[in-house]
């Protein structure tokens, strides 16, 4: 295990550059692994695990589990994907893994669908650079798991502004999320449902359509 040492949310895929990264090895209680505490992002962990501390080569990377959902857009800002997609672009298979609660009532369903989803996917294997990314819902039965498209998830933003002791504003960015979009298919809308939401994702994001276009530009050659 290689997880960061403290609370990343929204850090995206950021990496460590200007600062060096710190690793400690840490005991879990009722665990015999190696655990390790890094004190940079996410997608640091990944990095450092498979080339420095790792002692072989993994047969799949596991992110998570997160504490509140990945749905939708959100997984640009996720730290808990871009550590699977780490995984992905080394080439192993990858799972990222998160609640669909903010407020989560345990962590057993979305650790119980994780390794379910992990077993199948040694078993079967997925195409080179694609990742997993998975959303357990509280209230899930254990069965229901469906393969999903990426659906929008929006927010109404709200910056909420302060004055510090110099006289200085700051702003606390304090977004809601508005009412998701439940088209059939959707991981929001299977969420919704009750069921875990599977999403397959590759980080492929060239506009073919668009790229036709260019073509076209007199600008262009």
């Amino acid at each position: 295990m290689c997880a960061p040492d403290g609370e990343r949310s929204a850090i995206s895929h950021g990496l460590t550059m200007g600062s060096p990264i710190r690793a400690a090895l840490v005991e879990l209680p009722g665990l015999s692994v190696d655990a390790w505490a890094v004190s940079g992002t996410p997608a640091d962990c990944v990095k450092l695990a498979l080339d420095e501390l790792l002692p072989c080569r993994p047969d799949i990377v596991m992110a998570g589990v997160n504490r509140g959902p990945n749905l939708g857009t959100d997984i640009v800002y996720s730290g808990t994907v871009a550590a699977a997609a780490e995984g992905a672009f080394a080439g192993i298979p990858s799972i990222a893994v998160s609640t669909a609660s903010y407020d989560p009532i345990e962590f057993a369903n979305a650790a119980t669908a994780g390794a379910m989803l992990a077993a199948f996917t040694v078993k079967h294997g997925i195409p080179r650079g694609v990742m997993l990314n998975v959303n357990v819902p509280d209230y899930w039965d254990g069965k229901a798991i469906e393969p999903t498209r990426m659906g929008v998830l929006q927010y109404s933003n709200i910056f909420d502004k302060r004055t510090d002791p110099r006289g200085r504003a700051y702003y606390w960015l304090c977004g809601d999320p508005v009412k998701p979009d439940l088209e059939a298919g959707l991981d929001t809308e299977a969420v919704s449902r009750g069921s875990v939401s599977v999403t397959p994702i590759r980080f492929e994001l060239t506009d073919e359509s668009t790229l036709d276009a260019l073509r076209k530009w007199d600008i262009c050659t």
